[in-house]
């Protein structure tokens, strides 16, 4: 008798695997014979890591960057240009950003982009944060760092006419970043490039 199905308990980690992004069936497999085979205290640890993950992470309450505690370690940080404030997607292009090591401001997660396709307008985003952020005046230089693909380059497009109403300087990442690309999945040296030929964003 040939066997043709998973036993109930791997079945089921390998169905929850799966649902992963960039994990296929072939990978949820692999990663989970892995886990079979792997000593006990190491699968303990990884189970109590994802479960602090969900217990001890947060939004940020100023930037909705992801954080441990009230604030994330960026906005505490008082060495952080209060000037300059860039204006992403989502938590992980603010590291990748910070890879590059060419960005001393603040950050702004909008928690998605404007798609009306899928329903998402200004509203479900954190656009009107980003308003009130501003209302101090101290912010001088806003960089739009959204995805170069079709909904990045709108949502920029619409943060770049609303925000030139109240006279701070608008400026986009440069070229350096492939049309149809994905900002977490630029190297470095592109990523760094881009911020340092950013350009104003009505020229």
């Amino acid at each position: 008798m040939y066997q043709t199905s998973y036993e109930a308990a791997l079945q089921d980690l390998i169905d929850h695997l799966v649902r992963l992004p960039a994990v296929g069936p072939k990978g949820a497999q692999r990663i989970a014979y892995y886990l079979l085979e792997a000593e006990r205290e190491d699968v303990e640890g990884l189970a109590a890591s994802l479960l602090a993950v969900k217990d001890k992470l947060t939004v940020c309450e100023v930037c909705f960057n992801t954080a441990q505690g009230d604030r994330c370690r960026i906005c505490r940080d008082d060495s952080r240009d209060p000037h300059v404030l860039c204006v992403v997607e989502e938590p992980k292009d603010v590291i990748a950003i910070e890879r590059t090591r060419e960005y001393t401001g603040r950050y702004h997660v909008l928690g998605g982009v404007l798609d009306p396709m899928r329903g998402i307008g200004p509203e479900q985003l954190h656009i009107k944060d980003l308003y009130s952020r501003l209302a101090d005046g101290s912010v001088q230089e806003i960089i739009l760092a959204t995805d170069p693909n079709t909904e990045g380059e709108a949502t920029a497009a619409y943060l770049g006419r609303q925000l030139a109403t109240i006279g701070v300087s608008v400026t986009r990442l440069a070229s350096g970043l492939p049309m149809g690309g994905d900002l977490e999945l630029a190297d470095e040296v592109t990523l760094g490039r881009a911020f340092v030929g950013r350009r104003r964003i009505d020229e």
